[in-house]
């Protein structure tokens, strides 16, 4: 039988720590590095964000701040293509001058008009085709995508499909007018079917892509409301007025903002579909717009000068845009 020998620990030496426990210059130094820790990280959750968006900026200020202010220094002198460095300080006489110039006026007229036969139809047909799209229907992903399609496809191959349809002589447009008795239309050289056509351009592309938006702001209506409106005996057609409409007011107003914002930019839709593929917008500038106007003068008569003034008038034009946007927003704010 074997016999238990417990040994008990030799006494700890007098003077010397006691066992398990970490030297006091240990416990000093984790301590410190903890602190050094706690102080790059509160360093790094204070500063990371601004790291992140820090090349948004940077890019913004190199091809967005600058060329925004150095447009506005231009347009107060005379300064011409050929010689950009050499500038002559003027004031604000190109200011004066684009104002007297009946040219500006005519691209500002044709920018509003174009706006409008593009803006008004396009949004209508976008919530037509959201409110058919909202239903349950086979494909649905599929119709989805084909809406993006226009949206996807390069200005320059639509402009040069819509030039071949709207075409005088054997464009399709006019057979097919021709097919109902009416005599062919000069779609490039009269002043409105110009206009009609190039608008007809901006809303093929544009369409699909508001009818998205639309869509997912109907998707984000609570169904209680239409079942509530279907108890009450509403029709279809009366939870659209009632229902669906004032729910998309905000969006309504977005997209109304957007499509002047972009209306009033409009540039390579007129630019292609000039027969000369000029800037002056049809032999008489019958469908010249501010953003042709802009490139005939900075980029053709090499008055760049008169380019910025313009450029920075377009500007003015969009901060006001901005500031009627901001204030019927308040409004149906308000009164919702």
């Amino acid at each position: 039988m074997s016999t238990r020998h417990d040994t008990a620990a030799p006494p700890a030496k007098e003077g010397g720590a006691a066992p398990g426990r970490p030297p006091a210059a240990a416990t000093e130094a984790d301590a410190r590095r903890r602190a050094r820790l706690s102080r790059r990280w509160q360093r790094d959750i204070r500063w990371s964000p601004y790291a992140f968006v820090s090349p948004f900026f940077l890019l913004f200020l190199a091809f967005g701040l600058f060329p925004l202010l150095y447009t506005g220094w231009a347009s107060l002198h005379q300064v011409e293509m050929t010689a950009p460095t050499d500038m002559t300080w003027v004031g604000m006489r190109n200011y004066t001058r684009i104002f007297d110039d009946d040219f500006f006026w005519n691209a500002a007229r044709n920018t509003l008009t174009i706006g409008i036969i593009s803006t008004v139809p396009q949004l209508l047909m976008a919530m037509g085709l959201a409110h058919i799209l909202n239903y349950k229907l086979r494909a649905s992903t599929f119709y989805r995508v084909a809406m993006l399609a226009p949206y996807a496809t390069s200005i320059a191959a639509a402009s040069l499909v819509f030039v071949l349809l709207f075409g005088r002589d054997y464009g399709m447009i006019n057979w097919a007018l021709d097919t109902v008795g009416i005599s062919p239309v000069d779609w490039q050289n009269d002043k409105w079917p110009s206009q009609i056509a190039v608008s007809s351009i901006i809303i093929w592309r544009w369409t699909g892509y508001n009818a998205l938006i639309y869509l997912a702001a109907m998707q984000a209506i609570p169904q209680d409301l239409y079942e509530s409106a279907a108890l009450d005996g509403a029709s279809r057609w009366q939870q659209f007025l009632h229902v669906t409409l004032p729910s998309l007011r905000p969006t309504i107003l977005f997209t109304v903002v957007v499509s002047t914002i972009g209306a009033s930019q409009v540039f390579g839709e007129p630019l292609l579909f000039d027969a000369n593929k000029g800037a002056s917008g049809g032999a008489e500038h019958q469908f010249q717009t501010l953003g042709l106007y802009l490139y005939e003068q900075g980029w053709v008569n090499q008055h760049l000068g008169r380019a910025s003034a313009i450029a920075w008038t377009m500007f003015l034009i969009l901060i006001v845009i901005g500031i009627v946007n901001y204030v019927i927003s308040r409004r149906l704010r308000a009164s919702s």
